[in-house]
């Protein structure tokens, strides 16, 4: 870790403050050095706070991606890559977090990689999805970074064993000098909307609701989880960062993910939803199920509250998921403590049942393939059994779900935090892909949950409004 000046600077004296530590760099290590392994070297600059991003969408230089923890203490801004972790190619979901989880073990520990996975590697992948793989995960050419309070901007120089240091450094050098110190949005405006529809349509996603609620019926199924694609049309092709830019409810307790690996082309997710958070052998994570529109109800927080902790049918699909994730971490943790009270999360439009969850990883499973398996998918986004509910899903859903409801976040060797990527959206083009879904337990209504769907898109879809 390099730190040029302790001071925080303006973004154009960063750069500079970067641009001199690394041709430092590369005077003070001019002789070629024989490295038997791979090579991190960070250079880092405090900086005068800046709104990241409104930096971001200034960029030119991709993969850029964002990511916010639900608690907006720690934020990142990346472009370009430094080092990756990617795997193309479809199979088990199982044996995806295994390659994942030997990739990382090879890394230095500090670096954090951004990424997400396919919500099932096993689905035939849409066209739309092409660039993105069954996991792909960055360490950025350069970011920028709030944590603890303080802004910094950095560049990563990751030298690989037979790696030539100066085209290395020259290659950081040209992306700093190419990086828009001006943060300025104003100008950028989405395109006139000129459709919407769905799939599957309202009368197909009756039919297929009849078809899950069959197998409750039959016994084979507890719970699943079924999800509906709403296409938006526009009038011409567009940054899909204008919908990260625009969300209008900045105060609401979510993730915020977005990758955009070539331009105008990203997935991005408004999430409340948390997997996990793993710090060494510490745990995390949480059940999150049962949902109420304010707007439906009429109602504030308080009304919201009421109306969930005394709806019999949200009570016990939040049990569903409290209850698999008791005895799914059994198997590789020493201690669990689930929260007894079932606690509400309040949202701008929503409230949803959210029970937390602290437990101790045994020393075997102190490692993310392990966790991702067992807590992927959880029942909020699959369904009780979860082996069933997969293949039920890709036998009802009329689209692939690609990275939608899959975990998404960062990893390091040492520690990582994924959030399920719901409320999200595929943008490519100037065609919007966004991706919602409600979960059905027996006795659920299907029209109801067809409403349901429609406000989990309700923030999305109102940056639209704002725009039309």
């Amino acid at each position: 870790m390099i730190n040029p000046s302790e001071k925080p600077l303006s973004i154009e004296k960063a750069i500079s403050s970067l641009v001199s530590a690394l041709t430092r760099y590369a005077d003070d290590h001019a002789r070629p050095d024989h490295r038997d392994r791979a090579l991190l070297v960070t250079f880092r600059q405090p900086l005068q706070p800046t709104e990241l991003p409104e930096w971001l969408c200034r960029q030119t230089i991709y993969p850029r991606l964002f990511w916010m923890n639900r608690e907006r203490d720690f934020s990142v801004a990346g472009i370009g890559i430094a080092d990756t972790i990617t795997l193309e190619g479809s199979g088990s979901n199982e044996a995806s977090f295994r390659k994942f989880a030997r990739s990382i073990a090879e890394k230095e520990p500090d670096a954090r990689y951004f990424g997400g996975f396919r919500f099932n590697n096993e689905e035939e992948r849409e066209p739309i999805w092409k660039e993105f793989s069954s996991f792909s995960f960055i360490l950025p050419l350069v970011q920028l970074t709030f944590e603890n309070g303080t802004f910094t901007l950095s560049c990563h120089l990751w030298l690989e064993s037979d790696d030539e240091l100066q085209t290395k450094i020259i290659a950081i050098t040209n992306v700093l000098h190419r990086v828009v110190a001006d943060t300025d949005c104003s100008a950028m405006k989405l395109p006139e909307l000129l459709n919407i529809s769905y799939n599957p349509d309202e009368k197909k996603w009756m039919e297929q609701c009849q078809k899950a609620l069959l197998t409750f019926e039959a016994g084979n199924m507890e719970k699943i989880m079924l999800a509906r694609q709403t296409s938006l049309e526009f009038s011409s092709s567009f940054s899909p960062l204008l919908f990260l830019l625009q969300y209008p409810y900045p105060q609401n307790a979510i993730y915020r993910f977005y990758f955009e690996p070539t331009e105008n082309h990203a997935f991005f997710s408004f999430t409340p939803e948390r997997l996990y958070r793993r710090d060494g052998k510490m745990l995390l994570t949480e059940a999150l199920a049962g949902t109420c529109s304010k707007e439906s109800i009429n109602g504030d927080d308080h009304h919201a509250s009421e109306v969930l902790l005394n709806s019999e049918k949200d009570i016990r699909e939040h049990n569903f998921v409290k209850e698999m994730i008791s005895q799914e971490l059994s198997k590789i943790c020493s201690t669990i403590d689930m929260d007894k009270e079932v606690k509400v999360l309040q949202l701008n439009r929503l409230a949803h049942l959210y029970t937390r969850c602290t437990a101790q990883l045994k020393p075997e499973f102190e490692h993310d393939s392990a966790v991702l398996q067992l807590l992927h998918p959880t029942p909020a986004v699959g369904g009780v059994p979860k082996a069933q509910a997969m293949q039920h899903i890709i036998d009802l859903e009329p689209f692939s779900r690609g990275w939608y409801a899959a975990p998404v976040g960062w990893v390091s060797r040492d520690a990582a935090e994924f959030s399920v990527a719901i409320r999200s959206a595929l943008v490519k083009g100037r065609f919007a892909y966004l991706y919602s879904g409600a979960g059905l337990v027996k006795g659920s209504d299907p029209y109801s949950e067809w409403e349901e769907v429609d406000q989990k898109i309700g923030d999305i879809l109102a940056i639209t409004r704002q725009e039309a």
